[in-house]
């Protein structure tokens, strides 16, 4: 268990985060609905230097488990 001052640092940086990407947290929020089993996702990053890089994964059970108790925990 996170104690007290880790969990409001974590907050603050939470809150500094959504105010600084604000689409970011729709977005999470909205496939946090649409994801189900077998759902594909990607994700890419293109850095400053313009090399790029992408990853891909299926949503098993277990996922799905771990983003319904992250989305939760953000909740708070």
């Amino acid at each position: 268990m996170m104690n007290p001052k880790m969990l409001m640092q974590m907050k603050s940086l939470l809150t500094k985060f959504r105010q600084n990407h604000p689409k970011v947290p729709m977005f999470f929020s909205a496939a946090s609905r649409a994801i189900n089993e077998g759902s594909v996702i990607e994700i890419s990053l293109t850095t400053a230097e313009g090399k790029e890089l992408c990853t891909n994964m299926r949503v098993t059970q277990d996922d799905l488990e771990m983003v319904r108790a992250l989305a939760e925990m953000a909740s708070k």
